[in-house]
């Protein structure tokens, strides 16, 4: 592919930031800005960009599936992307002629290869556009014919629906092509939810209220980050389901918590509110960039009493000593798969091998913040993921090696319907939230077994 851009064209954008993701690793959500930017893009255009790059990444399995039988012989992977995302918006897009989408898609093969790779991006099109795609149900195996509908590897599919069932697996593969919800947390120390939704609005955004979280607002246009409620510290933005484990942690002030793994710093943050004006928040992060974070949110929304730290986690009893904390969050190291509305190349990228080797580290993580509890004091363990090994499986190993921890009903806003009183596991489908795991744990105080 020649290094040309078109300045300013969303599709030639589309697939500079395509084919880096899949070709150099790069990361969509951290290479969208920075191409919007490189290209020029204009402030209309920039929505359909974001639309074209994650809505191709979603659904890339099944475009490839759609596109197999009209592609002969071997062909460069640049080409490929460029058949995906202009075949992505023929399928996906209503709004966008057919006609517009080949013609660009040829001027852009000529401007990036030459001519013949030009007429050859046409007659493929042009060829789905006689023909069209086949079918689903020519797939037999149950399994492969989830995986290409949904765009998830077969192996992912096959894990889930053994953890899961096969239902519950295709709703939440079906949920993950869905667009993430926009949602903001209030900062209940500057305003109330009420007061940010007039602010929000006299800007032309529309909120409302969560059902599940009072401090959660559900954002359904405009973007929040650019707002003057952003800009002046009454929100943040957070996911909802990432609000549950500062409500888990039974926080009151004047305690001293410790946020093991703390970037970007939106729970360090809504601990913080939950603390008051007395207490501490310890938040620690193996990166210093991302401590920079940290530091940056809670000078934004204006929390004093917040101490980042750079540092492992792993060996943290070695800086604070043992008992140290009356609250411990471990918002661990996982696999993010309950995250892939927002980061569909996760789909892509994460391989089996992977769940056991962040098992390790979790654990090791949860080991370390045993000793730093004190006795009586509440730990919560939480992951953006729905793997089973990863959530209930780190749990219940932790729990072997450490029977000082009693596991514990998590303390969850009275809205949230968890079933049952054990291991709380939220699927991307229940509230289109993300998928995310908590369980919580006391540690006993040493008299409990007094007696015995």
């Amino acid at each position: 592919m020649k290094n040309k851009k078109i300045h300013g064209n969303v599709r030639d954008a589309a697939l500079s930031i395509l084919y880096a993701v899949e070709n150099k690793q790069a990361y969509s959500n951290l290479l969208l800005n920075k191409t919007m930017d490189s290209y020029g893009i204009s402030a209309k255009n920039k929505g359909l960009l974001t639309e074209i790059t994650y809505g191709t990444l979603q659904h890339q399995m099944t475009l490839d599936y759609y596109l197999k039988p009209f592609i002969k012989g071997k062909i460069d992977p640049w080409v490929r992307t460029l058949l995906r995302l202009s075949l992505y918006q023929i399928i996906y897009l209503d709004r966008i002629p057919f006609h517009a989408v080949i013609n660009e898609a040829v001027e852009i093969a000529k401007l990036r290869g030459h001519a013949g790779i030009g007429s050859m991006v046409n007659g493929i099109l042009r060829s789905v556009q006689r023909e069209g795609v086949r079918s689903y149900n020519e797939i037999a195996d149950p399994i492969e014919k989830i995986s290409i509908e949904t765009s998830h590897p077969a192996w992912m599919i096959k894990r889930w629906s053994e953890q899961f069932g096969m239902e519950k697996t295709r709703e939440m593969a079906l949920e993950n092509n869905k667009a993430p919800l926009q949602t903001v947390r209030v900062n209940m120390a500057q305003a109330t939810p009420e007061q940010v939704i007039e602010m929000l609005e006299s800007e032309g955004l529309t909120a409302e209220p969560s059902k599940i979280i009072p401090e959660c607002l559900i954002v359904s246009n405009g973007q929040p980050v650019r707002s003057q409620a952003f800009e002046k510290g009454f929100i943040t933005i957070q996911d909802e389901s990432s609000m549950l484990p500062a409500y888990a942690l039974q926080v009151e002030p004047g305690m001293t918590v410790l946020d093991m793994c703390a970037a970007p710093g939106g729970k360090t943050t809504h601990i913080a509110e939950k603390l008051k004006t007395s207490g501490k928040v310890v938040a620690m992060d193996l990166h210093a960039h991302k401590v920079k974070l940290i530091e940056e949110t809670a000078a934004r929304l204006g929390h004093q009493h917040i101490e980042t730290i750079v540092g492992d986690g792993r060996e943290s009893t070695e800086r604070f000593g043992e008992a140290a904390f009356d609250r411990i969050l471990v918002d661990a190291p996982c696999s993010g798969l309950g995250v892939i509305k927002r980061k569909p190349d996760i789909k892509y990228t994460k391989t089996p091998d992977d769940f056991g080797r962040l098992q390790t580290i979790q654990l090791a993580l949860l080991d370390e913040a045993a000793k730093l509890l004190k006795p009586g004091g509440v730990m919560v363990y939480s992951t953006c993921t729905i793997d089973n090994e990863e959530n209930r499986g780190t749990a219940e190993e932790f729990m072997k090696a450490h029977p000082e921890m009693e596991q514990i009903p998590s303390a969850l806003p009275p809205a949230f319907k968890s079933k049952g009183q054990g291991f709380v596991q939220v699927f991307p489908q229940d509230f289109g939230s993300d998928g995310f795991f908590i369980a919580s744990f006391r540690k006993s105080t040493g008299k409990d077994n007094a007696g015995s």
